[in-house]
């Protein structure tokens, strides 16, 4: 599994990194970031939640 920010969309809310800081990361342009290439199937509830509380969409599950 494969994570996206829209970096288009990204507020830099946050929330996305408070609740999945395996994944995400907020950096100096205040915007979110993936930092891991290939997501495990172990951090594939919390890239959810992230998904649902991110408050403009801005993150994708691309399935490999």
């Amino acid at each position: 599994m494969r994570v996206s920010v829209d970096r288009d969309l990204c507020i830099g809310d946050g929330s996305c990194v408070e609740v999945c800081p395996e994944v995400f990361e907020l950096r100096d342009d205040g915007l979110a970031y993936v930092i891991l290439d290939n997501i495990p199937e172990s951090l594939r509830d919390k890239v959810n939640e992230a998904i649902e509380i991110c408050p403009v969409e801005a993150i994708r599950i691309e399935e490999d």
